[in-house]
């Protein structure tokens, strides 16, 4: 029987712990925080967006985003569907892709987990930080706040530097870069941004749909529509966080970010216009401001005929054609240069992290040291939202906890 470590008690890690000990092995699955699961909690905002049906490698980046289509193949989405509804576990599936336990709870989702682990076998150990990790010629020695001890393999499912507030840390990255293992630097995805706009601040809280369009060095390089949300140090929602992890990418790498918003995706140019033409003539007597709030959220007419450099308190008979396409333009294309995100702690997934040329994909072990697994965030791969990164760390961590216990 194979001893088996298992440092990080998040989705991956406690996919594998299952596995690996219905496969023969006796696990022990280290966990620094007073509980296990504590992503899985907090993710979908306690809903748990658990998987998606359509996962391919297009939907993740990395250095070889090709390396997830094994793991993908191995646990496509009726493998999954069967395997929750073996430890308990329905799912609700949405037209889109998306997917949530029935209850729509999260909670279910590490209940029905954990309830399969412990079944299993699998001895947790919470409050328990792994200090170090080292190797000789009788195995992997694990050392903790408690004690050492000597396992014949081991699995680094630590995740990644997100979200430290839920115990996230760098510390699986130390342990491979002591093995040799590359690591890729690592930034904040499905984030927040950081604006220099003196306007940002003043719309905060002003939520609309817009399509967004982000910028890299000059260059249009991704279009999503969805829900923008104002901060106090920028901006949020729905289609920012689509499109945080090429920004966050490109300011890692020390490119210039911007967006692009259009206020009113739902007309072309032209239409636009036109459309406010014959709004302004049959109001001829109010003033922009008000004739525009029947378009747009009050606050964003305030700051973009500012940027305009129309008067609020203009009559809307008083601008000319040249004015009217101008504000068009504007609505259409208004911009905002991108200073940074917000950081680790705001973001839900990180990007970079182990290097994914030196494991194996189909088996998720290291190609430098013999008997060391990975699996789930702390490797260079990231997804996009939707359940994206849920369905690599359960994967992953199935072919791990598999391999591992062989």
């Amino acid at each position: 029987m194979k001893h088996i470590a298992i440092i990080g008690g998040g989705a991956s890690g406690l996919m594998a712990a299952l596995f690996a000990a219905r496969s023969g092995a006796n696990v022990t699955l280290y966990e620094h925080n007073t509980s296990v699961g504590k992503k899985i909690l907090a993710s979908g905002n306690g809903r748990c967006n658990i998987i998606n049906t359509t996962a391919t490698h297009a939907d993740y980046a990395g250095s070889d985003p090709q390396f997830v289509t094994y793991a993908l193949k191995q646990m496509n989405f009726h493998y999954f569907q069967s395997f929750c509804s073996s430890i308990g576990l329905l799912l609700d599936v949405k037209d889109d892709g998306r997917c949530y336990p029935l209850s729509n709870e999260a909670k279910s989702v590490l209940i029905s987990l954990k309830g399969a682990i412990v079944d299993a076998g699998v001895k947790i150990l919470t409050e328990c930080a792994v200090t170090s990790l080292s190797k000789d010629s009788n195995g992997f020695i694990v050392a903790s706040a408690h004690d050492k001890r000597r396992y014949d393999n081991v699995l680094i499912a630590t995740g990644s530097e997100a979200a430290p507030q839920l115990g996230a840390a760098g510390d699986g990255y130390a342990f491979a870069r002591s093995f040799g293992h590359e690591i890729i630097p690592t930034y904040p995805s499905l984030v927040q941004l950081h604006l220099s706009s003196k306007h940002a601040p003043k719309m905060a809280g002003v939520k609309t749909v817009a399509e967004v369009t982000l910028v890299i060095d000059g260059k249009s390089n991704t279009k999503v529509t969805g829900d923008i949300l104002f901060a106090s140090y920028g901006i949020s929602g729905l289609a920012i966080l689509d499109i945080s992890q090429k920004a966050s990418y490109a300011l890692l790498h020390k490119q210039r970010v911007s967006l692009t918003l259009n206020l009113l995706p739902q007309f072309d140019r032209q239409t636009l216009t036109n459309t406010l033409e014959k709004l302004f003539t049959s109001i001829p007597t109010q003033t922009i401001q008000n004739a525009l709030c029947g378009l747009l959220p009050a606050k964003i007419v305030t700051y973009l005929l500012e940027d305009a450099a129309i008067a609020l308190s203009a009559r809307v008979s008083t601008l000319n054609p040249k004015e009217i396409k101008k504000l068009a333009y504007l609505i259409g294309e208004w911009k905002f240069d991108v200073t940074d995100t917000h950081g680790f702690k705001h973001a839900e997934v990180s990007g970079g992290g182990v290097s994914t040329i030196q494991v194996n994909p189909k088996t998720m072990e290291s190609k430098l040291v013999e008997g060391l697994y990975f699996a789930g965030e702390v490797l260079d791969i990231v997804g996009k939202r939707g359940g994206y990164n849920f369905n690599f760390a359960w994967a992953s961590g199935m072919i791990a906890g598999k391999e591992i216990a062989k």
